[in-house]
C-alpha cells in the first residue's frame, strides 16, 4: 500500500550525523512514510552505519559525490507518496513534525506547500534568528528574493507541485533551494505552521555556505533563469529585476575590489543587458524575446 509521505534524506560524509536524523524520522508520532536515504558518494562508514536500519529504510547511492541536488531528485524519483518531505542529515525533527504537517494538508486540500518553523543550533548552541530570516507566510515571493526562506528540512511539498515547475537544478552547486522556492512561490502560496519542529544545525565546515565562496552569483544565475523563463507577471518581474540589479551591484564591486576586473564587469553589465535584450509586454509583463542564453552565462 502507498504511504502517505515520502522523506527524502540526501547525505555525503555524515555517518554519525545521519543516523540522528533517519531515527529522527523513525521516532515520528505519524507513522505512514517511508524513508528513502541517498548515499551521494560517501568514502566515510555511511553505508556501514545505515545498515543497523535494516528493511525500515531504503538506500540509494551515488557512486560518486554528484551533489545535494541530484541526490534528493534521485529520492524524488524512488519515492511513491503524495506527499515529499526532504531532511538534510544534519538536521533532525521533532516527533510531530509529520503529524503536523499532513494535517495540515487534510484541513487544507488546496494547499500545495508548507513550512514549520526552526531551532536554530549553531557550532552546538541554539541562537535566534535575525528578522530578516524570518519565515512570512502565504504569497513569498517578493521577499524570497532577498534570501532563501523556506528550509528543506522545513517543508513538505505535494508531488503535484513539483510535477508542474520541475525538480531540484543539478547545475547549481549551491542556492538549489533558492532556485526551485522562487519557482515555485512566484505561482503558489507557501503556508507556515508556526511550530519549531526541526532542529537546524550550522557552523560546521562541510556545510555549502562555508565551502564555496560568493554564493551570491548562484542566487544571481537563479533570477536570470527565472526572469527569461516567462513564469513571472509585471510585477514580480519588476521586483526580480530590481533584486537582480541590487545583488549584481554588490558582487561587481566586490570583484573589482579584489583585481577581478572582467568578472566584475560583466556582473554590473548584466542587469542592462537583460532589459536590453528582452521586451516586455506591458499587461502581461511576460518577455516577447528570448535573452540570449550565452549572453547570461555569469557563473
Amino acid at each position: 500500500m502507498m504511504p502517505r509521505v515520502s522523506v527524502i534524506i540526501p547525505t555525503f560524509n555524515r555517518h554519525r550525523k545521519v543516523v540522528r536524523a533517519v531515527s529522527s524520522v523513525l521516532q515520528q508520532t505519524f507513522l505512514d512514510h517511508e524513508i528513502i536515504v541517498v548515499d551521494d558518494g560517501s568514502t566515510d562508514d555511511t553505508n556501514a552505519v545505515l545498515t543497523q536500519f535494516g528493511a525500515r529504510i531504503f538506500r540509494e547511492r551515488h557512486p560518486a559525490n554528484r551533489g545535494v541536488s541530484a541526490a534528493r531528485n534521485t529520492g524524488i524519483r524512488k519515492s511513491s507518496a503524495p506527499l515529499i518531505a526532504f531532511l538534510d542529515s544534519d538536521d533532525y525533527w521533532l516527533p510531530d513534525k509529520l503529524a503536523e504537517q499532513v494535517a495540515f494538508f487534510d484541513h487544507h486540500a488546496d494547499s500545495l506547500a508548507v513550512q514549520t518553523e526552526e531551532i536554530w543550533v549553531r557550532n552546538s548552541r541554539r541562537v535566534s534568528p535575525k528578522k530578516r530570516h524570518q519565515k512570512p507566510s502565504g504569497d513569498i515571493f517578493e521577499p524570497s528574493l532577498k534570501l532563501c526562506l523556506v528550509s528543506p528540512s522545513a517543508v513538505m511539498l505535494k508531488r503535484s507541485l513539483l510535477d508542474e515547475v520541475g525538480l531540484f537544478d543539478e547545475s547549481f552547486p549551491a542556492c538549489e533551494d533558492y532556485d526551485l522556492w522562487l519557482r515555485i512561490s512566484c505561482r503558489h502560496p507557501v503556508s507556515l505552521i508556526d511550530k519549531k519542529l526541526v532542529v537546524k544545525e550550522g557552523g560546521h565546515p562541510d556545510q555549502l555556505s562555508q565551502s564555496i565562496m560568493g554564493m551570491d552569483r548562484f542566487r544571481v544565475r537563479a533570477l536570470v533563469k527565472l526572469i527569461k523563463s516567462g513564469m513571472l507577471n509585471k510585477t514580480q518581474r519588476d521586483a526580480a529585476m530590481q533584486e537582480l540589479t541590487f545583488k549584481c551591484t554588490i558582487y561587481g564591486h566586490g570583484c573589482l575590489k579584489r583585481g577581478k576586473t572582467a568578472e566584475g564587469n560583466r556582473y554590473l553589465r548584466l542587469p542592462q543587458d537583460i532589459e536590453t535584450k528582452l521586451s516586455f509586454d506591458d499587461l502581461t509583463g511576460r518577455p516577447c524575446e528570448r535573452l540570449n542564453a550565452a549572453r547570461c552565462e555569469i557563473a
